[in-house]
């Protein structure tokens, strides 16, 4: 293809000699060959001509001389070189100078400038170089020869070599030069064949190949191009592109054939156009990246929608989309294309049901609606600030999978770099995650887009699409425009009259016109001024709309508008239209335009942007536009210009669309080159390279130089510096050295870093060359400041600086530097200062600081701006300065700084507000008190807390409107407020712990506080030091406020001596000005706590040998020959004395040795007695187990015993064991009954293993075992040893004297003293939030492994089983950037994969390939195992494991990492932190003795703790108790014990607690005011009436009319037996009633206070929401975040048998079942007590539904092994298990119909299926009722014995007549029948798999099957009797009394199974016995029956039956009852 600039010429002449070749140059320029450059150009053009090169070489030579518009002279000149040559006069050739060839260059350029703009890069040859030299030398001595010549005589001989020919020599050699290659050493490769790329359609392409266009020194045109000359103006106008290929995209698709996700999102459309079709089965079928290039409104869109639709597709199940699996992102390149592309996505995805929202600096989304959304239209810096928060939700960026692109060309533009970051963040995330993100760029046609393909990781051959001009819709018409004028009003003025002429050509033709001007007001002035043009001219007419009638009907539309100048102009068919309309104002302007009623629309480029209203023609009036960001005038940018142009021509109306742009001359080479493609698209990253780099290291993406280098590979930059080095200031020799440019990237990271180091913006470790981000760094990256502004902070801030000083330190930023000051805005910027500047400027209104002060204070008065640049740039500023006084405050809370923060908050708050921190509050109500009313309020200083004081009266007639005083008193109470309350705990005498309680006191409006939080800040200041002790952000829901509920943060903070006078405690909130609390803690009292003794020392000992037991088998316990230096130097006093012992000393240090000696003293000395262990956590006693039972029980042949919440062994096993390992609750239980158990007076030796957890929420358990220990030794006279196993303490002295221990017997050593010293690091990470937070830590986890433990064993600790799986898959995404992705793994493939397959966990599975394994209680015992096994024979190098493990497992490693210290508490509903105690376990697995010389401990915490954490992880910490908390229960289990029977004994039974030494040892801590005598005796009693009142209240006990004498009530026996709060009875006492529901029942079981501890983590309640839904019980809506609400919720699933939603809320269902039995037990016998039998019943049925996981509605038949309801029909007439049970084992008929449903089971079942079914039924009881009544009747002598008829289905009942006033005993006989085998007598429990446990108490599990009914049970339907019997009176004044006296077949009650000490079938048989749990049972028997009764302490009886109905009470039972049994 041809390129020209003006049409060719037709005159022909004959001959081609030096006359043709001067007319033409001539023409070129312009001249009329006058010029005397002409002979000069003639003489070079023949000396070209006369070389020896080929036609090729020299075509290049030709262009470069003469231009590319004279293609058609150089053609002919090439065609016709010999007959041109053969023409010209014979004359000798003169060379050509330089500088003449550059003029003349320029000259047949049309004068114009061949330098491309921004090139400033020459390239030179060193022999040009030198070439250029020589011949200035020649010319030099010219020209002092010329001088010479002059002053010669004429005669004077000439010199012998003259100068022309020697600098024509020298032109020569230059010219050469200049032609020769630059890299001559290394031969130039020829030009490879350029591959055929399928998908490119680019008709410039190999007219782009030439070296002269490649050289970028020309503009190139298209054919038929014409260039202009007009009095005003240079114009070019390039025609209509011609058409595209009709090959190209002739295979329409059509919409109907694609499915039907595509069909719904492509609605309203019959088939894609020629692009789209062309690009369908790329984006709709495939997951290849894209890069489509195309013109304007070539329908890139639908593009994009082909990708969503294809991403929708991929992630939908059974017909169903999984919304929640996948992010779509769509980066719009402005805030007006986003809500376009938003509006019409969401439109088209709505039929799917897919979200799509707009987020941008307008559109702020909650995370909330950011996790809801499925499809997210951002804007490059807002997507940048989402994603560069690693404290953002992580889950966000990991769930997106399509990233799409719009506009990519802006790469070369300043929002480039942003981009550049965004697309390298992506691919570096989708290596590391090896997830598939697809990124899809569009693009306006571009010229280097193999460049940008290759930077989008493009496949050229699939992915790159690339359409040039012709295949735009509308073909596209351009003029360009270039006005000649210099001086600006005339430029404007000529602009107008070009402007109007080109309209008028427009409007003439019958088209409208779009007239494009860049601000408001010129909208109205460039429409008047064309109104007038017209007037003046008299062409007014072609510019109105034709009359009719529906114009006068729009005339008087308009006529209605305020807009003055919209009225004036619409009359004559011109209007405006901008942002700064009245919305009505502009939809009237765009209808009537779109009616044709407007012919000339004057408008800002936002009409392009935002609205599509197309037209013919549109010109861009001026390429000016203001930018606040540069503070100055700008070239309109190139994406502007575009879519503009793209609103010209309407695809349903024109064949063609006409664009004018009107320019200056000197831009109209730049504008014609932008659009015309002239210039490769370059990056300009460098420039933004410092904030970028620090983004990524605040990321932590990048960690160190060499990632930071790596990380360069991915971004545009590093493309162009590869393709354009020279560009990027790489000379050629460095690119030859060195291909990839690693040293050059090397150096930029390096000087990057250096910078941002010298800014405190990261540390920079030369040597090692890591970066590790600072607060300063991680600040600007968030806040998006730059590296300069940052530069400037850390110069000005100070730690006291007014708000003056403040406002002009943030306008120094660096972001205002291009702001310029202009003269004829100083008087305005002067009125401001004085009428809206609150504070003083510094620096006037002449400076560029001083201007940006006084606008942002113009801002918040709401001050009223006339200057439109002054409008523009106050929104600049303003938008700046609330991201930068942010980031300021920030810093301050960082470094501490009370004053500052609180001050840089404010105007913060002030700017985001727009109101004064003087003015009122109340202005912040979102408009509902006028400006009158307000102005009041702000000069009465009337201040909410006031207006809230007032009445409604008082304060109308304060502000004199009673009308608006009830609204102002409303808008008074929703400005948030809350009321403060703290106390203070010593700690130690450096650290105070502070609780306090914050409650909210306001009223909640969605619409100013929204719909979910108020979010505030807390921090505890010393006023006298200006230092900020602690801060912390904290949330109040919107129900915490409607229901006022307090909450409590506790935090601890620093205090040194002397005391300071007080600290404040302040609590601001983050969004309201004026919300402010402030509480004072006073220390004027304050006692600080005893200085703490000093610890042991370790002596220097000698290691005493095993030997020393001086017990063979004791020694072979050991597998080593000594013990430690602690174990030796404890030696004598274990295993030589009786004294008690507390051993203080760190994790690791052998402390399971040292109990073991002393347990040794116990075998050897008295073997009958007992040793108890006592562990706090089941995991410990699980481990002791499973040690001990291999050596103890193996070797010594010892029995051993264990007692947990899991395993509960019968009372014989207990009373035969040697060893007892239980809990601290199951030991509190059973020792609660010392009195009737003898096995708990045998124990000699009670082990306490972290006896420091005294101070935790189980402390008080073990509080009370200690003291009821001492109460019991004291009592039975029998030495009863303790040994105390704690980590090292700071009170150990306390503890010591608490345990009556001597000085012999303590030993507290120092928390250094470990057998493999611990090398410890702790690391502080920020963050509001949890879960971002612990997403952050994991690359520092990975980096902490790869630095200490490279190839050991690592155990990570983290909170939760989520983390567990998060933490394992972010440490695989790192691995897999790694060389050895296995490295953790030490395992051959063949043995990994044979163990793969047996493990369940599908996380564990993928994580143990790489070497990672997770460990929480979740996990089936296989995989617990497998996993413990691995781990401990270093197969797998790193174990994630919950916390738990710190303490249940001893699996110590090289490297601990604690990955976060806080927890969810479910009771809280927030994290919290983990005790200290527990960090200290975890950090103890640190250190291998047989392996390492030292351990490492890394501990990543909150940086807010990181303080707290520095202190006492190096210093041991004091325990406290915690037993007041739970008093009452402890003070109502001895009450029930009889050990307590007055307040005086409580007070007593105080003295022997831990407490009570505490109390003495650190009064305050426990509020003691003093340490007076009667002080401590009245806080005594105080501390014991307030515990028994609140027993009293909960009706657990009574008090005597004394006050003094204390007695137990039924509910307190109940609760003590049940080991039950006491405020579970008191709710049970409040809500039981004789006619409770089932459903009511349900609920009041959840309500338990046992369930209070029940977790609902975050978002838990949505969860709890869904899962609701398919429960068929309602729960309260409001309160899907409760605790017991999920209870409910998981008792409903259990009966259900539905499935759980997530792994966790199967744990939780565990924990739920495991008290379910005990809370239903005694729930069950309160009701038994007060005589409800329809209640108790429905109790009865309740338990059954817990074990057998059945609704009561459920056929019983389910209940058996494999039964499903689908098999119910195969059972017949057996439907009932009575019937079956009989029939199974029967003989006759009823065995034929057993035999013949189990052989219809067949078809459906196995055979062992069958085999366990059988048998199941073979176990189920079958029972014989037998009732008898014994007492006096009417004349009989003696009681006797009545039998009670029983029949099976009772017609007529038989009734028994009784006597009035007398007492009679039922006797209730239930014979076993199938007792006889030996078989155990229970039911099925099919529900509870063994990998959950046990089953939820065998008692109630056994008899679950069994259904109790009475007369008066209501509702459920009716069961089949095995019989029934009906008990009367004969009347009298009162009815008689029964005592019921059941008689039980060796039946289980609740707890485990009932064991007599013998049993007798022929003859009657007294014996007594133990129930495994400890209570004592009497019992008698005569055949196979035997009737049992337990007798519980203080004289309370209970009978028991098969079903657990309590048919007996106390002493005597309710009248009346009458059992029938199922």
């Amino acid at each position: 293809m041809l390129y020209n600039g003006d049409k060719p010429d037709t005159k022909k002449p004959s001959p081609h000699g030096p006359e043709w070749l001067a007319a033409e140059l001539a023409r070129a320029g312009g001249s009329d060959g006058s010029d005397d450059a002409l002979p000069e150009i003639c003489a070079g053009v023949y000396s070209l001509l006369e070389s020896d090169k080929g036609n090729d070489d020299l075509q290049n030579e030709l262009f470069d001389l003469l231009g590319f518009d004279r293609i058609e002279l150089i053609t002919t000149l090439l065609e016709r070189r010999a007959e041109v040559l053969a023409a010209r006069v014979a004359a000798p050739p003169r060379s050509l100078s330089p500088r003449t060839f550059q003029q003349l260059s320029a000259l047949v350029n049309g004068g114009r400038s061949v330098q491309l703009p921004g090139q400033t890069v020459t390239v030179q040859s060193r022999q040009e170089v030198e070439a250029r030299k020589a011949l200035r030398r020649e010319e030099k001595k010219m020209l002092r020869a010329r001088d010479r010549q002059t002053g010669q005589p004429a005669d004077q001989e000439a010199p012998a070599v003259q100068p022309e020919l020697a600098r024509a020599h020298r032109e020569l050699q230059l010219l050469q030069a200049m032609n020769a290659p630059l890299f001559s050493e290394r031969p130039r490769a020829a030009p490879a064949a350029a591959e055929r790329l399928p998908f490119v359609f680019d008709a410039f392409s190999q007219a782009r190949q030439a070296s002269s266009f490649v050289a970028g020194n020309k503009i190139s045109l298209p054919l038929g191009c014409e260039w202009s000359e007009h009095k005003l103006y240079q114009a070019v106008e390039i025609p209509v592109a011609e058409a595209a290929p009709t090959n190209v995209g002739e295979q329409r698709i059509s919409v109907a054939s694609l499915d039907e996700i595509g069909r719904k999102a492509f609605g309203g459309i019959s088939q894609l156009n020629r692009i789209q079709s062309v690009v369908y089965d790329t984006a709709y079928h495939t997951n290849e990246n894209l890069l489509i290039c195309a013109p304007t409104g070539a329908g890139k869109t639908n593009i994009a929608m082909l990708t969503v639709v294809h991403q929708i597709r991929q992630h939908i199940e059974k017909g169903v989309i999984m919304r929640d699996s996948f992010k779509i992102v769509y980066v719009a390149p402005m805030k007006a294309l986003a809500a376009e592309m938003t509006a019409s996505f969401g439109r088209r995805l709505a039929p799917l049901g897919v979200t799509v929202r707009e987020c941008t600096g307008d559109m702020q989304l909650t995370k909330q609606e950011i996790m809801s959304t499925q499809m997210l239209v951002t804007t490059p810096e807002k997507w940048d600030v989402l994603t560069r928060k690693s404290t953002g939700d992580v889950s966000l960026t990991q769930l997106v999978k399509l990233l799409i692109i719009d506009e990519v060309h802006l790469l070369h533009g300043d929002r480039g770099p942003v981009v550049e970051a965004l697309v390298a963040r992506t691919l570096r995330q989708v290596e590391t995650s090896q997830s598939m993100i697809r990124i899809v760029g569009l693009s306006a046609t571009l010229p280097n887009y193999l460049d940008v393909a290759h930077f989008l990781r493009v496949n050229p051959m699939k992915g790159l699409f690339f359409f040039d001009g012709r295949f735009r819709p509308v073909p596209l018409g351009q003029c360009f425009i270039g006005v000649k004028a210099l001086n600006s009003m005339q430029q404007m003025n000529d602009m107008d009259t070009v402007c109007y002429e080109k309209a008028f050509e427009m409007v003439s033709k019958g088209h409208q016109v779009m007239v494009f001007v860049h601000a408001r007001n010129a909208t109205v002035r460039v429409a008047t001024r064309l109104r007038e043009l017209a007037k003046q001219r008299g062409q007014l007419g072609s510019f109105r709309a034709e009359q009719s009638p529906q114009l006068g009907a729009e005339q008087k539309h308009v006529q209605k508008s305020r807009n003055r100048q919209l009225r004036e102009l619409f009359d004559d068919g011109f209007a405006m239209h901008h942002a700064g309309m009245l919305r009505q104002d502009r939809t009237l302007v765009e209808r009537l335009f779109s009616q044709g009623m407007i012919r000339v629309l004057c408008c800002t480029a936002t009409l392009a942007w935002g609205v599509n209203l197309p037209a013919h023609a549109v010109i861009i009036r001026g390429t000016d536009i203001y930018d606040a960001k540069h503070g100055s005038f700008v070239d309109l940018g190139v994406l502007d210009v575009m879519q503009i142009f793209g609103r010209a021509g309407r695809p349903q109306f024109d064949k063609s669309g006409h664009g004018t742009i009107i320019t200056t001359q000197d831009k109209l080479p730049h504008y014609l080159s932008l659009l015309t493609n002239q210039y490769p698209i370059e990056s300009s990253f460098v420039a933004l390279l410092a904030d970028n780099l620090n983004a990524e290291v605040a990321l932590g993406t990048v960690t160190n130089v060499e990632e930071a280098v790596s990380w360069l590979r991915y971004t545009y930059l590093y493309v162009r510096m590869s393709r354009n080095p020279l560009v990027y200031g790489i000379k050629p020799e460095e690119v030859q050295d060195d291909p990839t440019l690693a040293r050059k990237r090397q150096e930029l990271i390096m000087s990057q870093a250096t910078k941002l180091d010298k800014a405190l913006m990261l540390r920079y470790d030369t040597r090692n060359t890591y970066l590790n981000i600072t607060d300063l760094g991680r600040i600007a990256s968030h806040y998006y400041i730059k590296y300069d502004t940052v530069e400037v902070i850390n110069e000005l801030i100070q730690p006291a600086m007014d708000e003056r000083d403040i406002l002009a330190m943030i306008s120094r930023s660096s972001e205002f530097e291009q702001i310029k000051v202009r003269d004829d805005e100083l008087d305005e910027l002067d009125r401001h200062i004085h009428e809206d500047c609150e504070q003083p400027v510094l620096g006037g209104s002449e400076n560029v600081h001083g201007k940006v002060n006084i606008l942002i204070q113009t801002f918040i008065s709401r001050g009223r701006l006339d200057s439109f640049s002054l409008v523009s740039d106050m929104n600049y500023i303003v938008q700046n300065a609330k991201r930068i006084t942010r980031a300021i405050f920030e810093i301050c809370l960082h470094r501490h700084w009370p004053l500052m923060s609180g001050r840089v908050l404010t105007l913060s708050l002030q700017l985001e507000r727009q109101q004064w921190a003087s003015e009122t509050p109340l202005r912040q109500g979102g408009g509902v008190l006028d400006a009158l009313i307000l102005d009041k309020l702000d000069s009465r200083h009337l201040t909410p807390e006031l207006v809230r004081e007032m009445d409604v009266h008082e304060l109308g007639m304060l502000i004199r409107d009673k009308r608006k005083a009830p609204l102002v008193q409303r808008a008074a109470a929703e400005v948030p407020a809350v009321t403060l309350d703290a106390s203070v705990q010593p700690i130690t005498r450096r650290v105070l712990r502070v609780r306090l309680t914050i409650t909210p006191d306001f009223r909640w409006n969605d619409r100013l506080h929204g719909k979910t939080s108020e979010s505030f800040l807390v921090w505890v200041e010393d006023p006298e030091s200006n230092f900020m002790y602690h801060h912390e952000f904290f949330i109040l829901l919107k129900k915490q406020v409607l229901r006022s509920e307090p909450q409590s943060l506790v935090f601890t903070i620093p205090i040194s001596e002397p005391l300071p006078p007080q600290y404040y405690i302040r609590v601001l909130s983050e969004r309201w000005l004026g919300s402010e609390a402030v509480h004072a803690l006073s220390f004027q009292h304050l006692m600080l706590p005893d200085r703490h003794p000093p610890h042991t020392d370790l002596l220097d000992l000698r290691p005493l040998p095993v030997s020393a037991l001086q017990n063979v088998r004791f020694q072979a316990l050991y597998p080593f020959t000594h013990f430690n230096p602690i174990q030796t130097q404890l030696f004598h006093a274990l295993y030589h004395s009786d004294c008690n012992l507390l051993l203080g000393a760190p994790t690791g240090s052998g402390k399971t040795i040292v109990a073991e000696i002393a347990m040794l003293r116990v075998f050897g000395k008295t073997p009958r007695q007992k040793v108890v262990y006592i562990a706090p956590m089941k995991a410990l006693v699980r481990e002791r187990m499973a040690d001990w039972r291999g050596r103890l029980q193996g070797s010594l042949g010892l029995r051993l015993v264990e007692l947990t919440g899991d395993v509960t062994p019968d009372a014989r096993a207990i009373q035969q064991a040697d060893v007892i390992v239980t809990t601290p609750e199951k030991w509190d239980g059973i020792s609660r009954s010392w009195q009737t158990r003898d096995y708990v007076r045998d124990v000699a030796l009670i082990i306490i293993d972290e006896i420091h957890m005294l101070g935790e929420d189980r402390g008080p358990v073990l509080e009370v075992i200690v003291s009821r220990t001492n109460f019991i030794s004291s009592h039975t006279q029998r030495q009863l040893r303790i040994v105390g196993l704690s980590t090292a303490m700071a009170n150990a002295s306390d503890l010591a004297s608490w345990l009556n221990i001597t000085d012999v017997g303590l030993y507290n050593f120092r928390p250094t003293v470990r057998p493999v010293p611990l090398e410890i690091h702790i690391q502080g990470f920020p963050g509001k939030h949890y879960c971002p937070r612990m997403a952050t830590m994991n690359r520092p986890t990975f980096k902490a492994i790869r630095t200490h433990a490279p190839d050991k064993p690592s155990l990570v600790f983290v909170s939760s089983r989520r983390q567990t799986r998060l933490t394992a898959l972010d440490l695989i995404a790192f691995l897999a950037a790694e060389d050895d992705p296995k490295q953790w793994l030490r395992l051959d493939e063949a043995t990994l994969q044979a163990l793969l397959e047996g493990v369940r966990d599908s996380n564990l599975r993928l994580t143990l390939a790489f070497g990672i394994g997770i460990h929480h209680a979740g996990l089936v015992e296989h995989d617990r195992k497998l996993v413990e096994e691995l781990f401990v024979n270093q197969k797998i190098q790193v174990l994630i494991a919950t916390a738990t493990l710190a303490w249940g497992v001893n699996f110590p490693a090289h490297l601990v990492v604690v990955k976060g210290t806080e927890y969810f508490d479910g009771k809280q509903k927030r994290y919290v932190d983990f005790p200290i105690t527990d960090v200290l376990q975890m950090m103890g697995r640190a250190g291998r003795p047989q392996y390492d010389d030292h351990g490492v401990a890394v501990v990543l915490v909150h940086d807010a703790k990181k303080h707290f954490y520095k202190s006492f992880l190096y210093e041991p910490f004091p325990v406290e108790s915690s037993l007041l908390e739970v008093l009452p229960d402890h003070l109502n289990a001895e009450i029930v014990a009889g050990t307590l029977q007055s307040k005086q004994d409580a007070i007593d039974y105080l003295t022997w607690t831990f407490f009570f030494r505490r109390v003495l040892r650190n009064p305050t801590y426990y509020d003691l005011e003093s340490l007076e005598g009667d002080a401590v005796n009245r806080y005594l009693s105080e501390v014991v009436d307030r515990a028994v009142s609140t027993l009293e209240l909960s009706h657990c006990v009574e008090v005597d009319m004394d006050n003094r004498d204390l007695y137990p009530t039924v509910l307190g026996r109940i609760a003590s037996f049940y080991y039950l709060s006491h405020r579970t009875m008191e709710l049970f006492h409040a809500r039981l009633s004789a006619d409770t529901s089932d459903a009511e029942l349900l609920t009041v079981l959840t309500d338990a206070h046992e369930y209070d501890e029940i977790p609902v983590r975050h978002n838990e309640d949505n969860t709890n929401s869904e899962l609701a839904k398919t429960c068929p019980l309602p729960v309260d809506a409001l309160m899907y975040d409760s605790p017991h609400v999920k209870t409910h919720l998981l008792f409903q699933t259990h009966f259900g048998r539905l499935p759980l939603p997530v792994a966790d809320y199967v744990t939780d269902q565990k924990s739920v079942l495991d008290q379910a039995i005990r809370i239903g037990q005694a729930l069950l016998d309160l009701v038994a007590e007060s005589g409800w039998l329809a209640t108790a019943l429905r109790a009865v049925h309740l338990q059954q539904q817990m074990v057998q996981a059945r609704w009561l509605s459920d056929s019983p038949l389910l209940t058996l092994p494999h039964v499903e309801s689908s098999l119910l029909a195969q059972f017949g007439t057996l439907d009932q298990l009575p019937r079956l049970v009989e029939a199974a084992a029967g003989a006759g008929d009823g065995q034929r119909r057993f035999k013949a449903v189990i052989d219809r089971l067949a078809r459906h079942l196995d055979g062992w299926q069958l085999q366990e079914l059988t048998e199941a039924v073979g176990r189920l009881p079958r029972l014989r009722v037998g009732l008898s009544v014994e007492g006096w009747w009417e004349a009989e002598a003696a009681a006797r014995r009545r039998p009670v008829p029983v029949q099976q289905q009772p017609a007529q009942p038989a009734w028994l007549p009784l006597h009035a006033d007398q007492d009679y005993t039922l006797q209730v006989e239930l014979r076993r029948l199938n007792g006889s085998q030996g078989r155990p007598l229970h039911g099925v429990c099919t529900a509870l798999p063994q990998a959950q446990g046990r089953g939820l108490g065998a008692g109630a599990g056994r008899a679950g099957l069994w259904r109790a009914a009475g007369a008066e049970a209501g509702g459920g339907r009716p069961r089949p009797l095995l019989g029934a019997a009906r008990l009367s009176h004969a009347g009298g004044a009162r009815p008689p009394r029964l005592h019921a006296v059941p008689a039980v077949g060796q039946l289980p009650g609740p707890g485990p199974a009932v064991r007599p000490v013998r049993r007798c079938h022929d003859r009657l048989h007294r014996g007594s016995g133990e129930r495994g749990d400890g209570r004592r049972i009497e019992g008698r028997g005569k055949g196979g029956g035997v009737h049992w009764r337990e007798r519980i302490a203080g004289g309370l009886t209970r009978w028991r039956a098969s079903c657990g109905v309590v048919v007996g009470g106390r002493r005597r039972c309710g009248a009346g009852r009458w059992l029938w049994a199922e």
